[in-house]
């Protein structure tokens, strides 16, 4: 198996910590996760496609 060495950097036997807001309690783990969906999506949104630029060029 070769994540076993992964898995022994990290201390699994620990309870995660929480973010709590009024009645929203979410993990940080999550919480990370969901900030890096959301950052992927507004850099696809705002990144210039590959292609587009060439086929301004040849009109």
């Amino acid at each position: 198996m070769p994540f076993t060495h992964i898995a022994a950097l990290l201390p699994l036997d620990t309870l995660g910590h929480y973010l709590h807001w009024h009645f929203i309690q979410i993990s940080v783990a999550n919480f990370i996760v969901i900030v890096l969906m959301v950052v992927t999506f507004v850099v696809a949104l705002v990144a210039p496609f590959p292609g587009r630029r060439r086929r301004k060029e040849n009109q």
